[in-house]
């Protein structure tokens, strides 16, 4: 069967007994597996998040997104909304030691509505896990996101969930990931029944049966799939279809690194998040193949994980982690060196000296002041509104990673305020929100009431809550007659003035006082982009004006 023990990172070729030992940033580097999973709704990512973490030792009690009680209380899905719906609407960042490494595991939100702060999310990773529902298999937000995972080469692990209740055969379910995805696959597991049959799975590279039971898993070694223990651990019935199966199973590929790493090749871990089992396998198989810290493409050069000068980039914000005292933390992927507590950085699209006098770990809502921080880690800073989705810091060079987007919402609102006095704590509220990336919040050039822009119909439910539960600002929203909206940028910037007072209720500056213009349909949209030739309308752009092709 597939050999799956290729080691993690080989060493270079011309490695010799006489090569240096590695720098201590090179060696942490190595050590870091920053991953995101990424699901469709109900596929169980949240409940794979919990499990994930209870064997990375970094919580007792496994919650579970339906559960009652202590149980209930996932610590990834910590907001009262996602509570309450049981959804994942924010990425949450854990930080977790298994087999002598440090996980950074990214919880992404699963719901299409949050689709842009996934992909911001898919930036700062170097793999990702992708959950599959066995009665449902791929689903429509999962192929949207492998294909965001697809765009950046990210290595991705499957894992098939829900194999204790009724499911499609595993066979189909491969077939369907190579034809959906266009992707290799070779099982790593391969599953013993199913549903009230499901009794574990078969480990393809050790013959190990890890069995389902009362007191949890356990390891049964056996010599091979023709091993007659396996009748007697399992009954003539069962081992005589997982043999059939699992021989079926043996014309996939054997598992190779280098097609993994490129995006090319995913191992496939059968199990059920809910009883926790089948979670340690997929946890060994990134422990072992996850690739470390790659390098990272800047717009002046590219930057090494082991290199002593630190840098790294901004890529969510979050306020309001801790209500009492009205935080905003900004989330830094770190690309090089080594952050020290009580560090001075270089804010690149300022200029400005940023004190990290206390970088933090996190455990979810949860938190820890790092004393230092390596290539692959994703520590917090505490923000004032300084820091901006994009940001680079630096301890000095001028340098700015990109590819963390903005794009052009489907949905628009005016934000109604029925109380007048509470103007100014709205503007506020909705400075923060737009600094974490919930909406996107314009300010009309004609003075009237701001006008937010979202993917879909849940971010202003949530946005309504937030307002509501954070900052004790009722709001509705009113239908505006805009379908669309476009960034609006321009070489001679006299043209662009004049464009922006021809129809002043028509045009808004965005939160990073970038020009906006609203149009009621496709047909509006393409007549200025013919009366205005001397104009680009962008329907994506990269964070802080770095344009991309709409």
């Amino acid at each position: 069967m597939q050999d799956i023990e290729t080691p993690q990172d080989p060493a270079p070729a011309s490695a010799g007994h006489n090569q240096p030992p590695l720098s201590e940033t090179a060696s942490e580097a190595r050590r870091r597996r920053t991953f995101a999973i990424i699901a469709h709704p109900d596929a169980g990512k949240t409940t794979l998040t919990e499990q994930l973490l209870l064997l990375g030792g970094a919580i007792q009690i496994a919650g579970q997104v339906r559960a009652k009680g202590e149980r209930r209380r996932t610590r990834s899905d910590w907001m009262k909304i996602e509570q309450d719906r049981g959804i994942s609407v924010a990425t949450s960042v854990m930080t977790f030691e298994y087999a002598g490494q440090v996980f950074n595991l990214l919880d992404t939100p699963g719901h299409e509505d949050f689709s842009e702060d996934t992909y911001r999310t898919l930036s700062a990773v170097d793999a990702a896990v992708m959950v599959i529902d066995a009665a449902k298999g791929i689903e429509a937000q999962t192929r949207k996101l492998f294909e965001v995972c697809r765009l950046r080469d990210i290595p991705i692990v499957t894992f098939i969930n829900k194999m204790d209740r009724e499911a499609r055969e595993p066979l189909e379910l491969l077939d369907e990931i190579e034809k959906t995805l266009a992707l290799d696959v070779t099982p790593a597991t391969w599953p013993i029944g199913s549903g009230r049959q499901f009794a574990g799975v078969y480990d393809m590279a050790h013959s190990t049966l890890r069995l389902l039971g009362e007191g949890g898993e356990r390891d049964e070694p056996v010599s091979g799939l023709d091993d007659t223990r396996i009748e007697a651990l399992l009954g003539d019935e069962q081992a005589l279809s997982l043999r059939e199966s699992a021989e079926i199973a043996a014309v996939y590929p054997e598992f190779e690194l280098e097609p993994f790493r490129e995006g090319h090749l995913t191992p496939i871990y059968f199990g059920s998040a809910l009883r926790g089992f089948g979670v340690k396998h997929l946890l060994d198989g990134l422990a072992k193949f996850a690739p470390p810290p790659s390098a990272r493409r800047a717009d002046t050069r590219v930057v090494q994980p082991e290199e002593e000068k630190l840098s790294g980039f901004v890529f969510k914000i979050q306020a309001n982690t801790d209500l009492q005292h009205r935080d905003r933390v900004a989330f830094l992927r770190i690309c090089s060196g080594k952050l020290k507590k009580g560090a001075r950085l270089k804010q690149v699209r300022t200029g400005k000296s940023i004190p990290v006098n206390a970088p933090l770990f996190f455990f979810a809502k949860e938190r820890q002041v790092a004393e230092e921080a390596w290539p692959g880690d994703v520590v917090g800073i505490a923000n004032h509104g300084v820091l901006r989705i994009g940001d680079t810091l630096t301890d000095g060079e001028e340098l700015n990673f990109r590819g963390v987007p903005s794009f052009a919402p489907e949905i628009l609102r005016r934000v109604r305020l029925d109380d007048p006095m509470l103007a100014k704590k709205l503007r506020k509220a909705l400075d923060q929100l737009a600094d974490e990336g919930v909406v996107q919040v314009f300010r009309p050039r004609d003075g009237s009431q701001p006008v937010v822009g979202v993917v879909g119909q849940l971010q202003l439910d949530v946005l309504s809550s937030r307002l509501q539960a954070e900052y004790g600002v009722p709001v509705a929203f009113d239908n505006t007659s805009w379908s669309t909206m476009r960034w609006v940028s321009a070489e001679d910037r006299a043209v662009l003035d004049r464009f922006m007072l021809a129809a002043p209720s028509q045009v808004a500056e965005d939160h990073d006082d970038e020009a906006v213009a609203f149009f009621s349909s496709d047909w509006s949209r393409k007549r200025a982009e013919d009366e205005w030739p001397q104009l680009r309308f962008l329907a994506l752009r990269e964070q802080h004006g770095v344009e991309s092709a709409a």
